[in-house]
């Protein structure tokens, strides 16, 4: 059995229900369990040990939102100054051109980023499937996620309403019903594992209201239960979508949910921006989760998620970067410290505090993922998932007084020194271990330049040069 023992930190915040520190506290773990956590533990030896000197141990981040294969289209000049809905119709064209290499390192990519912030399990949402090319692209993403040791969520996405249809993705990237239900079972025959401490398990996530029938979302909804898995999907998110949603549905979005069978305690939903009052008070009684995404949903000028009268209606409520696409990074330290920052500008600085805002990000995310068991805290039976700051860099100067708020108010260089997923270090002194991450992001770049170029010479248009067709003021 491997072990581990982190000694002599400067302090452990555990993020358990009554918020424990340990000052000067340790650690220790058997294969992936912690087996003692506190001051003068009975262990001296183990296999792994770190001096935690001067250093900050924090319960590992959780990202309940992501569409990595996104990471190759980040920083794009021709979809600034775009809303959602004229962002994704640019996008889609480029993204029909994906291949499985190209997954395979985005993800990677993704992945590691999320690993050098402090993220020790990360869920992603892939639905972009380009016709001609392998349906197996989620198992590209789980090879990479295996590689660099980060706990990992695939949902299988899908979209089968394309534009000759009157959905919003072009045909190229929709698939079937049949094909998609049958790569739904495969993916969670092969991979999900539902056993503590899994390393993968996998969820079903057919993408949008404006993108899926709602008879797939019934089958979706079937097939997910029949298998005891989880089920995710993006929901009002934006006011086009609230307006598509009733012109077309002639319902709002959650009540298109809620008429299909997609509300309950399997369920969680990415964004939830536009529920009014009453649609909060049936999430909190339906036991659905969401995952909010605060630096996107400032990026595309959403909105704001009304996070303070979910938390307040008893609405589980995770962080998530969502797609590099429109982030443009995969930093969960970051994500924790915009969502305070923007809650603190909308609901004033009473109401949700940094360390509450790291709560989301840690207990509220393992909740909304269904894994609260093993993963959100540090405690005595859970997995030794945890991320380590050192408090001796120079960004912290004039900042040691509250240690469990430190990374989210000081340090915006967001140094991470070491990640530990499963009592394993896959981050030590800042960097990916047993990864080249040069030689990785020049294999990135080059994938994403090949990829801009051939979208080019299908559509004849240079997206990786051209803006937006809109007005710029001089300045």
């Amino acid at each position: 059995m491997r072990t581990l023992l982190i000694k002599n930190a400067r302090n452990i915040i555990t993020m358990d229900k009554d918020r424990n520190v340990y000052p000067g506290g340790s650690l220790y773990a058997v294969d992936q369990q912690i087996v003692a956590i506190g001051n003068d533990i009975p262990y001296q030896a183990a296999d792994t040990v770190i001096d935690a000197t001067g250093k900050i141990v924090y319960p590992g981040l959780i990202n309940t939102h992501h569409h990595l294969y996104q990471n190759l289209t980040r920083n794009i000049p021709f979809v600034q100054k775009t809303e959602l809905f004229d962002w994704l119709i640019t996008l889609y064209d480029i993204w029909r051109c994906l291949r499985p290499e190209d997954i395979y390192l985005s993800a990677k990519v993704g992945l590691g980023e999320l690993l050098k912030s402090g993220c020790t399990t990360a869920a992603d949402h892939f639905y972009c499937f380009p016709n001609g090319v392998s349906g197996e692209l989620i198992d590209e993403e789980i090879r990479a996620a295996g590689e660099l040791g980060i706990r990992f969520f695939p949902t299988r996405g899908s979209m089968s309403l394309g534009r000759s249809e009157g959905g919003l993705p072009p045909d190229e990237v929709c698939q079937t019903e049949e094909t998609i239900l049958r790569d739904s079972r495969r993916l969670i025959e092969t991979y999900h594992d539902p056993s503590r401490f899994a390393m993968v398990r996998v969820g079903v996530a057919p993408c949008s209201p404006f993108s899926i029938t709602a008879d797939l979302l019934r089958e979706s909804a079937s097939l997910a239960r029949s298998y005891g898995v989880r089920m995710h999907t993006h929901l009002a998110e934006t006011k086009d979508e609230d307006a598509y949603c009733r012109e077309r549905l002639g319902m709002r979005p959650l009540e298109f949910m809620e008429a299909n069978g997609w509300v309950g305690p399997d369920v969680w939903y990415a964004h939830g921006i536009y529920f009014d009052d009453g649609e909060i008070g049936r999430l909190a009684h339906h036991g659905c989760g969401v995952a909010h995404c605060p630096c996107s949903n400032m990026k595309m000028g959403s909105g704001v998620m009304p996070i303070v009268k979910m938390l307040q209606a008893g609405v589980k409520v995770g962080l998530g970067v969502d797609g590099s696409a429109s982030n443009d990074g995969s930093n969960m330290l970051g994500e924790v410290r915009a969502a305070h920052l923007l809650h603190n500008l909308m609901h004033g600085t009473t109401d949700i505090g940094a360390e509450d805002c790291l709560r989301v990000a840690t207990m509220g995310s393992a909740k909304v993922l269904g894994w609260a068991d093993d993963i959100g805290s540090l405690e005595i039976g859970k997995a030794a998932d945890l991320f380590m700051i050192d408090s001796r860099q120079l960004a912290f100067a004039g900042a040691l007084h509250n240690d469990a708020t430190l990374p989210v108010l000081a340090g915006l260089s967001q140094t991470v020194d070491t990640t530990i997923v499963g009592g394993k270090v896959v981050v030590a002194e800042g960097r990916l271990v047993g990864v080249d991450e040069e030689k990785l992001a020049r294999m990135a770049q080059a994938a994403s330049n090949r990829l801009l170029n051939e979208a080019s010479l299908r559509t004849k248009i240079d997206y990786g040069r051209m803006r937006a067709n809109r007005s710029y003021p001089n300045f």
